[in-house]
């Protein structure tokens, strides 16, 4: 049952990659990301960070590090709590940015699990020497909507 949940949350997280739901922001955020580690609660991606995710001096743009942290932290709520996942309160911190075409690293934990409430901890971090790019911290809310239902939304 556990390794269902978790391959349903990469199967949706797959879907937005491909554009198949959602919105363009979702699939020029995501081009190009890989699953490394998937377990209950847990999913470790790489990414080489995308030109279309890019302000004009060339770093990742803060919207798409958002995004990012957004749609993963989704991905390892959903693991846990089997429900469709809204976002009710989400906090980042940006420590560093990451040029295009720069090598990262993100970690997605949920570390709390309250009924209908979950917590997740996203990191994203420079792969190679694990410097800090940005923490984002959120509370998500699941709903008896199927993914299906949302992904018409």
């Amino acid at each position: 049952m556990e390794e269902n949940l978790v391959q349903k949350s990469l199967a949706w997280l797959q879907s937005l990659v491909k554009g198949a739901i959602g919105h363009g922001l979702e699939t020029r955020t995501l081009e190009g990301l890989r699953m490394i580690q998937a377990e209950k609660g847990f999913i470790r991606f790489d990414l080489i960070v995308p030109s279309l995710a890019s302000d004009a001096d060339g770093n990742w743009h803060v919207g798409a590090i958002a995004t990012l942290i957004d749609i993963v932290g989704a991905v390892a709520s959903y693991s846990v709590a089997q429900r469709v996942i809204t976002t009710l309160d989400v906090s980042i911190s940006y420590y560093s940015t990451a040029k295009i075409q720069e090598h990262v690293e993100i970690d997605a934990k949920a570390i709390a699990n309250r009924g209908t409430l979950t917590q997740v901890i996203v990191e994203v971090k420079r792969k190679g020497n694990g410097e800090l790019i940005a923490l984002g911290k959120q509370w998500m809310a699941s709903n008896r909507l199927p993914v299906s239902e949302v992904s018409k939304l």
